[in-house]
């Protein structure tokens, strides 16, 4: 009973599903990947890839993944406590906190992602990646360093 409470909290969103399609002696191997993004609304976040024959096996797959690498994000007045720039792969990702009642201001999967993290207000950019898995990667990387000043906590 305790476990399904805990998979309750969490809201899911798949950010993309590919079709893989591989060559073999005798016709075509085809396989589903999906990308998914989980979070509580509460500074909790994580992303997982998951593989399977049909696609409802992979975003399970993915699910469970993204419940094993949770990471916590500082949310400091419904927005990110301070500026972050960071490459990652062939990406380069900025966030930058914003006022109360801007929303978010971010595109492709950073919006969904820093929206199931918590976070309301935030402005960003994703420069270069055309990407989403490597986008989605390189704005966990960011919100993983982001720090929380000891005297703003709230």
């Amino acid at each position: 009973m305790n476990e399904e409470k805990k998979e309750k909290k969490f809201e899911e969103n798949v950010l993309l599903i590919r079709r893989v399609s591989k060559k073999i002696p005798g016709g075509n191997y085809i396989t589903f990947s999906a990308l998914v993004a989980i979070g509580d609304k509460q500074g909790q976040v994580g992303i997982g890839m998951g593989r399977g024959l049909e696609v409802p096996p992979a975003i399970k797959k993915a699910v469970n993944f993204a419940k094993k690498h949770l990471i916590t994000v500082p949310v400091f007045k419904k927005t990110i406590p301070h500026q972050i720039k960071i490459k990652y792969k062939a990406a380069k990702i900025l966030l930058k906190p914003a006022p109360e009642g801007t929303g978010l201001k971010v595109g492709s999967v950073a919006r969904v992602i820093l929206s199931l993290a918590g976070v309301e207000n935030a402005s960003g950019k994703i420069i270069g990646g055309r990407n989403q898995i490597v986008n989605a990667y390189g704005v966990i990387k960011a919100l993983k360093k982001l720090k929380i000043k000891k005297n703003n906590k709230k």
